[in-house]
């Protein structure tokens, strides 16, 4: 008897590369730490033939199970393949269940899933659906264990086919025990009516009824649904073996269908491999099922006493030491290093996502374009922190050169950018941050920014550098003004108000610093728009670099301060691109709008206390750098002709201001009042 048992072969699976990184894309921006099953398709093709040309024979190739890069799509209809002349394959619909952790993986009760797949496949044949989708006897189940820093995959297959108790099917007297080639039992003329009639099967499906006209000879393939209890039909199906003594996996259920369905014990079957595409031989069986075992949850034991039993499934996948047990794929050294490192800078910002604020919006933070004038110290960590947070497009806006004081207060230049006179600032802090994370756009243009009192050498030099900064404030969303001087942030701040961008603006002293954000020109309440850096003065900014001693040419503060006022800054830009207003948000004082917590518009801090002070400060109507009807309206009338007057004379922003008339209004107050006290005291 043992001989004539009817055995199988297992369906052997291969994972698409690509969809590994479906996974990983869909377990970063829609599961999280979701442990959900997810719907999953696959689909399993005939074998193929290939010729070895050293031998000159041909070789059988096994099929395999594949899950696409596709494979957690939503596909609704019945999938058919042909990637070309040499294949069918057929869908299947499935069950993925992706653990957060190795150990969950481990300890994954796998069995309990196994059993509802299992159950799955059962209703479709008890409700009459496996008739009408067939491939339903097809269902599957994925477990996998997702290494998101390593890109190694852990993955176990399960293809449950359910089998009668307690003895199987065996192969019957009429094919001598034996698989058969179907050319034993069909003509040329019928094998190419059965090829035909296939093809013209409405969505191609895993398992169809094969009927001869006895007169005839003809040959009719129809759909399993139009099975009239005939003993004479014969059952087909798409047999992915290449075996000549073992049909494949999918045979088992279409067997459970007929006998639950049609109570059929001896059933003939066409194992189907399309004979002139890819050169393999169709095979023919008549099995049948022993009369002391059933599909039944219970069986008649010979004795005759009855057993009730569980209903017995197999399936699960063998790994490649031919142990049950998790197959594991490592793609690490398949990655391109540039796309691990971009998906590692994700992954680490999605893990505070799905722990602590799923409200963050990760991808308008990495779409943000930041602008920052200024590569010294604070624009140094500035850059750092923006990576951190996931910015991909940086530009460094500076002239200078990279001095040998540099690379120990500013972690974007070494030594080796110090020698030969020092390389250009802008440009070398930009490829370095590109050594950092490879896949950020970063660049760095090495021009000077026009300040009021140093004139320009030339109109076609300053006619640059206004078209060059202003291209550049136009084209990024975030400007940040992180140079060391007061008059280099002024035109900056002209332009971002011009613009109305989101300017953030850093500035330090010995142990103090200033972080603040400018307010939008767009506020239809001017009583509450906020002011800029240069808001809350009455002067007009000059000339403060030339004729410097030594202490008042660098940058002298304490170390530390610079990290924590660049850490501050890009934190109030994340905080403000995820307020529901963004660039119009009002100052936070008590309650939080912004998911980030409070929303500032000035952060003062004092080292030497480490105390920080939140206030806030209105814009002001006659402000030298941002007010709408005055210094902008001026601007846009000429820009070239306001800014030469103002790079030779800063102090003519104060007259077109009226800040001068001010000035002198106050002055002569002042002497009134001197006057008055004067007299006050040649009377006592």
């Amino acid at each position: 008897m043992s001989s004539s048992i009817l055995k199988f072969t297992p369906l052997s699976s291969a994972v698409d590369a690509s969809f590994w990184r479906s996974l990983v894309s869909k377990k970063l921006n829609v599961l999280g730490l979701s442990d959900e099953s997810q719907a999953i398709h696959g689909y399993y093709t005939t074998g193929q033939s290939a010729l070895d040309e050293q031998e000159n024979k041909s070789i059988m190739i096994q099929s395999h199970f594949t899950v696409p890069a596709d494979g957690l799509s939503d596909i609704k209809a019945n999938f058919f393949l042909k990637q070309n002349t040499s294949k069918i394959g057929l869908y299947s619909k499935g069950m993925l269940v992706n653990t957060n952790t190795i150990e969950e993986f481990r300890k994954l009760d796998k069995n309990k899933l196994f059993q509802q797949t299992t159950e799955r496949i059962i209703n479709s044949v008890k409700n009459g659906e496996a008739l009408k989708d067939s491939n339903l006897l097809n269902s599957f189940l994925l477990v996998t264990f997702a290494d998101l820093k390593k890109y190694k995959f852990y993955y176990w297959f399960a293809f449950p086919a359910i089998m009668p108790q307690p003895t199987p099917w065996v192969l019957t007297e009429t094919c001598n025990k034996e698989l058969q080639p179907v050319q034993m039992h069909f003509s040329d003329t019928q094998l190419d009516c059965l090829d035909k009639g296939y093809q013209a099967l409405e969505n191609n499906p895993s398992y169809f009824l094969i009927q001869k006209e006895e007169k005839t000879g003809k040959i009719r393939v129809s759909a399993l649904s139009e099975f009239d209890n005939d003993d004479n039909c014969i059952f087909g199906f798409i047999d992915p073996s290449v075996s000549t003594d073992a049909p494949g996996w999918p045979l088992r259920n279409l067997l459970y269908l007929i006998s639950k369905i049609w109570n059929k014990r001896k059933v003939k079957v066409v194992c189907y491999r399309p004979h002139k595409k890819n050169h393999l031989t169709s095979y023919f069986l008549e099995t049948e099922l022993p009369e002391t075992s059933s599909y039944d949850f219970g069986f008649i034991h010979p004795i005759c006493f009855y057993i009730n039993k569980a209903i017995k499934s197999v399936g699960w996948e063998r790994n490649v030491q031919g142990k049950l047990g998790p197959r594991m794929a490592d793609l690490g050294p398949l990655m391109d290093p540039m796309r691990l490192a971009d998906t590692s800078v994700d992954l680490n910002l999605k893990l505070m996502r799905w722990r602590l604020m799923p409200e963050l919006d990760l991808e308008k933070i990495k779409q943000t374009k930041c602008l920052l004038f200024g590569a010294g110290t604070l624009g140094c960590y500035v850059a750092r922190c923006l990576i951190g947070w996931g910015i991909r497009h940086i530009t460094f806006v500076d002239n200078g050169k990279v001095s040998f004081s540099n690379p120990v207060r500013q972690p974007l230049y070494n030594f080796e950018d110090a020698l030969n006179g020092g390389s250009s600032k802008a440009e070398t802090a930009a490829e370095n941050l590109k050594k950092i994370q490879p896949t950020i756009d970063a660049t760095g243009i090495n021009v000077s920014i026009p300040m009021p009192g140093h004139p320009s050498d030339s109109d076609e030099q300053l006619t640059h550098q206004i078209e060059t900064l202003t291209n550049l404030v136009e084209n990024h969303d975030v400007i940040f003004l992180l140079t060391d001087s007061r008059e280099s942030r002024w035109y900056p701040t002209l332009l971002g108000a011009r613009k109305n961008k989101i300017v953030l603006n850093s500035a330090l002293g010995f142990d103090t610093y200033l972080v603040m954000r400018h307010g939008s020109r767009q506020n239809q309440d001017k009583k509450d728009q906020l002011g800029c850096y240069f808001c809350n003065d009455i002067v007009a900014p000059t000339d403060s670099l030339t004729d410097r001693t030594l202490d008042q040419q660098c940058t002298v503060t304490r170390p530390g301060l610079a990290a924590i006022a660049g850490a501050l800054s890009v934190e109030l830009m994340v905080s403000l691109l995820q307020h529901p207003e963004g660039i119009h948000a009002k100052p936070d004082t008590s309650q939080a709008l912004s998911i980030l917590g409070l929303l500032p518009h000035q952060i003062r801090g004092f080292l030497g206390q480490f105390n920080n002070m939140l206030i806030v400060g209105q814009a002001y109507e006659r402000c030298t750098a941002c007010s709408d009807k005055v210094i902008i309206s001026e601007y846009n009338m000429g820009p070239l002709s306001l800014m030469k007057r103002v790079l030779e004379d800063p102090l003519y922003l104060e007259e077109i201001t009226g800040l001068a008339a001010m000035k002198k209004e106050s002055e002569a107050l002042m002497n009134e009042w001197d006057e008055i006290d004067d007299e006050d005291d040649d009377l006592n």
